[in-house]
């Protein structure tokens, strides 16, 4: 069987693993390590993380089964260039990410695409997007990200960077000054500092969960506050391309049992039209693992792209 070498780079860390052709992770393939604060200043930091990921996954007993790489980046990427430009991550605007896997793995077959459009694909391959040709997949979490199935294929765009969710503006529809991107209003930094400035107490998601969980006025408010910024989004999404699904995951996702739920309301009630309004939210299947089945993808469901 053929393998994948499969990279995630986010902000906070670097992850590869092995991936075969059923969407498995090798069991012993998966090394991750983090890139700290200084990667956002000294790109060579960045460089010995991806290196250090790589030759972990060559010393596993199966490299000579991989016959490709797939790589999921934080965003903004240009898939024709080979490179990256990760908000959060200065000193990597420009990083030639494709040629850097290319030396370290010893592999000529390398495919860039944007993380948010490696977990799509993952959940449309083995996740809770299966079967489904128009969907939107997204995580909030420290940010907020996503990409796009539309009629059975994956969207790509241009340069790679059609799906992110999180960088649409949504209008004035709470009573605050001016618009802002969905991210700025929905991801969980964003959501704690708002709630923070209500008067709330506490200072992580986690925190948010419990007071949420207790009743808390200021906490129901900030998690709906996200949720409506979603669906506002969501719905544009939906009405501009006719999709049937919209999958949620992320850590700040599960600040609430009904976030999924809440969400949906809200597309329901904002949609001008009755087949945007139709659009299903449910939670993602894969969890943590999607981002590295998605990167795999890349290399065994091309078919896809």
């Amino acid at each position: 069987m053929t393998l994948a070498l499969a990279i995630d780079l986010g902000g906070t860390k670097i992850e590869s693993a092995l991936v075969d052709a059923d969407g498995a992770i090798v069991e012993g393939s998966r090394h991750r390590t983090p890139t700290g604060a200084g990667a956002a200043t000294d790109v060579t930091v960045l460089e010995r993380g991806l290196t250090e990921v790589i030759d972990g996954c060559r010393a596993h007993p199966r490299w000579n089964e991989v016959v490709a790489a797939g790589i999921g980046a934080a965003g903004p990427i240009d898939i024709t260039a080979g490179t990256i430009a990760p908000i959060n991550l200065p000193a990597a605007h420009g990083f030639a990410i494709v040629a850097a896997v290319r030396t370290a793995s010893g592999l000529d077959a390398v495919t860039l695409r944007l993380d948010g459009t490696c977990i799509a694909l993952a959940e449309a391959w083995r996740g809770a997007a299966r079967g489904v040709r128009n969907a939107i997949v997204f995580v909030v979490s420290t940010g907020v990200g996503g990409g796009i199935v539309s009629d059975g294929r994956l969207v790509a765009g241009g340069s790679g960077n059609a799906g992110h969710l999180g960088q649409i503006l949504v209008a004035d529809v709470d009573g605050e000054p001016a618009a802002s991107t969905l991210e700025q209003r929905a991801s969980g930094p964003h959501t704690v500092a708002w709630a923070r400035a209500q008067g709330w107490a506490g200072t992580t998601g986690e925190e948010l969960a419990v007071s949420y969980r207790a009743g808390e006025d200021v906490a129901v408010a900030a998690v709906a506050r996200s949720a409506h910024a979603v669906g506002v989004g969501l719905t544009s999404a939906a009405t501009l391309l006719d999709l049937e699904l919209a999958v949620v995951g992320g850590g700040f996702s599960f600040v609430a049992d009904d976030y999924p739920d809440r969400i949906e309301r809200v597309v329901r009630d904002s949609a001008v039209n009755a087949y945007a309004g139709r659009l299903k939210v449910v939670r993602a299947g894969l969890g943590g693992d999607a981002p590295l089945i998605g990167a795999g993808a890349l290399v065994h469901r091309a078919d896809l792209l």
